[in-house]
């Protein structure tokens, strides 16, 4: 028994050192699964920016919108979900694609932007690019030519091309781009679901390129390319350096905590953690997911639910130790009493990342897949790794109860007889912050630190004349730009291989727009010629704000209808959903306060935050339900205090690790990192909070009026 105990010990090393290994150092020359070969978002590692001109003159504000919105769906269908679609001025469109480096190559797959129609033999239009929904390459087995074109019509466009099959049933209908006729299809038979086959494309690579083109031509608006260049990265290799030097630093931190603390459990969660780390990354350089800010926010999140998997393992592991059963009982009772709370809290946080992914548009979309990668990851690791380990280790006859942990008797803490004055301090924080916002917009002329993601602002391309690294910008550029336009936190740009800056301020009036021109023009010795400016829209479109808001909604919504059913009562979800509104606007005070730039850092914030705050009341209200089945009728007090002092030494640990993570991050990150992480602190600390002081009351207040409506029911009637 010992001998194969020592086997499976010795595989799992070798299995979990094959995986850093690869981690690290990748497999083959392109470095699969290895942390050189995972792809960077545009934030991240630069990419390719295109800007396009509208063809028609003074094109609609709602044009346009349609435009950018569908233009958003077309990136994303390509596999650029990170990229990013936004309107510069009054008749420009920009596309940012991440992580690409030739320009040409990401024109030719998207499509040349122009006029799409179908005409008929009678020159007659059928259909535009309007009724148009998608077109795919697809490859039909068992035919002669597999290669195919499937065409989706919209509603609009169904009944007119059932109508034209049939009256030209047989004859060619044309396919025309920007005038020239691109395709013949002949009909072969009438097709009255707006569902189509072009086929006999010849090959795989036609029926991509047709396909984008029909794809491209079906936007509202007919654009043209004005520009397209290869860009470096927004925050620049130093926020990724900090970044990755951050993560290792709090990795080592949790490890020896863990160690510490946990003893022999510690050790074991070291080492699925260590698997989970290189896990992770192997898994993200081989689906080829793109990493950006976002996307590290959900990292950042699942590795404290990793660890929190762990802790609440270790923590009933110590109480059945406590109660005087043998190690082995007590490791199967923890882990089985364990399962539910680490379940229930990991798949309310999966369903948030699934609508998340579905609903959501460029950062949301990698925010959600790190994260959903992230939760399978460690409840596999937590679940099966660590517990393969343990029962190794007592095998092994590492028996000594001592090294395991016993749980000290629970002194009892109350906190539902002092509700009240939870609920003040939350209020207070609160309206504190609400407060602030309306009297920032009375000074500052925003009640937020709208970030030009946001708000809109200026963009001016700039031939320097010379190539500039991040440290000259900084220290050149800036402080140019900074005088000129009076803007505090102005973006760069550095076009690469290329001698051209790109600027982003706030909306310069006429005035700040010369003084920087002047400035330019002084100090690199150039000419007007050589810069360009014009307005640019919020990055950040209306549809991609509507997007955000109806994911976290429907998300809320499929979250309290899982918890209601899961634990039998919707005053679990309620009172879950009404402390993760607590932290979000907490956080939400702490950005009108300090002034912290609301952009795409704000959304991977709050969806953390979000992801943060479920989770840790899950796991107290696991622990809750739990005990109602020991409790003397209507002690409802009784058992949410119990239920907090068995559990408030697990959610201090829990977010005492995810907190050190981020405090790392800020201490040694770069000004967007710091910017990103000084949120995520404050919402670690308010998720904690608002699980023990916020929901938990709540349920309580729920349950009593239940309970005293129940009596009074039950009362005889005189």
């Amino acid at each position: 028994m010992k001998g194969k105990k020592v086997i499976t010990l010795l595989l799992l090393i070798v299995l979990i050192a094959g995986t850093v290994f690869v981690a690290i150092n990748g497999v083959g020359e392109k470095e699969t699964g290895g942390a050189n070969n995972v792809k960077l978002g545009l934030d991240l590692a630069g990419g390719v920016s295109i800007t396009y001109t509208t063809v028609k003159d003074n094109p609609s504000d709602k044009e346009l919108k349609d435009t950018v919105f569908k233009l958003r769906k077309r990136i994303d269908s390509l596999g650029y979900t990170e990229g990013e679609v936004y309107r510069e001025g009054s008749d420009r469109i920009n596309v940012d694609i991440p992580n690409a480096k030739d320009a040409e190559k990401v024109l030719e797959e998207l499509g040349k932007p122009g006029k799409l129609e179908f005409v008929g033999p009678d020159n007659v239009v059928i259909l535009t690019g309007e009724d148009v929904k998608d077109a795919t390459a697809q490859i039909v087995d068992g035919e002669a030519d597999p290669y195919i074109i499937a065409l989706e019509l919209n509603e609009s466009g169904k009944d007119k091309f059932a109508e034209a099959t049939k009256k030209f049933l047989g004859q060619i209908i044309a396919i025309v781009y920007n005038g020239e006729s691109i395709m013949t299809p002949r009909v072969s038979k009438v097709i009255p679901d707006g569902n189509a086959s072009i086929t006999n494309m010849g090959n795989m690579e036609r029926a991509e390129n047709m396909a984008a083109n029909i794809r491209i031509g079906a936007l509202p608006l007919e654009l043209e390319e004005l520009r397209s260049n290869v860009v470096g990265a927004k925050l620049g290799s130093e926020a990724v350096d900090t970044s990755v030097k951050a993560g290792i630093i709090g990795l080592v931190i949790i490890l020896l905590f863990m160690l510490f603390f946990y003893r022999m459990p510690g050790l074991a969660a070291d080492i699925a953690l260590v698997f989970y780390a290189g896990l992770t990354v192997v898994l993200l350089s081989v689906f080829k997911i793109t990493l950006t800010l976002p996307g590290i926010a959900g990292i950042i999140l699942s590795i404290g639910m990793a660890v929190d998997a762990n802790i609440i393992i270790f923590s009933r592991i110590k109480e059945e130790l406590a109660l005087e059963k043998t190690l082995r009982s007590s490791l199967k009772a923890g882990f089985k009493k364990a399962t539910s709370a680490i379940l229930d809290g990991n798949i309310t946080t999966l369903i948030a990342a699934i609508v998340l992914y579905l609903k959501g548009t460029g950062p949301i979309k990698g925010f959600a897949q790190t994260l959903a990668l992230g939760i399978i990851v460690s409840m596999f690791t937590a679940l099966v790794i660590t517990r393969v380990i343990l029962w190794a280790f007592a095998g092994l006859g590492i028996k000594n109860k001592k090294l395991y942990g016993i749980a000290q008797k629970t002194r009892t803490i109350n906190v539902v007889s002092r509700r009240k004055l939870w609920f003040g301090i939350s209020l207070v924080i609160i309206v504190i912050g609400l407060i602030s916002m309306p009297i920032h917009n009375a000074s500052k002329g925003t009640m937020l630190n709208y970030d030009i993601e946001f708000s809109g602002g200026s963009t001016t391309l700039v031939n320097i004349g010379k190539t500039m690294t991040k440290s000259e910008i900084d220290s050149e550029l800036t402080p140019i730009v900074v005088e000129a336009t009076k803007d505090s936190s102005p973006q760069f740009q550095a076009v690469s291989n290329k001698t051209q800056v790109i600027i982003k301020t706030k909306k310069l009036g006429n005035v700040e727009r010369s003084n920087l021109k002047d400035k330019l023009i002084e100090t690199y010795g150039i000419t007007a010629e050589d810069i360009e400016s014009t307005s640019i829209s919020a990055t950040i479109s209306d549809d991609m704000r509507r997007n955000a808001l109806m994911s976290i909604l429907i998300a809320t919504i499929c979250i309290l209808l899982y918890v209601t059913l899961r634990f039998k009562d919707y005053r679990f979800g309620v009172s879950a959903v009404v402390a993760l509104v607590h932290d979000v606007l907490i956080v939400l005070a702490v950005y009108s306060l300090f002034r912290i730039p609301i952009n795409n850092s704000f959304i991977a914030a709050m969806l953390t935050i979000v992801g943060y705050s479920i989770n840790d009341t899950i796991v107290l209200f696991d622990r809750v339900r739990e005990n109602q089945k020991y409790m003397k009728r209507g002690d409802f007090k009784g058992v949410v205090d119990t239920s907090i002092s068995q559990t408030i030494s697990r959610s201090i640990n829990t977010s005492l690790t995810t907190f050190i993570m981020i405090a790392v991050l800020y201490v040694i990150g770069v000004e967007s990192i710091k910017e990103f992480a000084l949120p995520l602190m404050v919402g670690i600390i308010s998720g904690t909070y608002s699980s023990i002081f916020v929901a938990s009351p709540l349920w309580y207040i729920f349950k009593r009026k239940e309970e005293s409506k129940i009596q009074k029911a039950h009362q005889p009637q005189r």
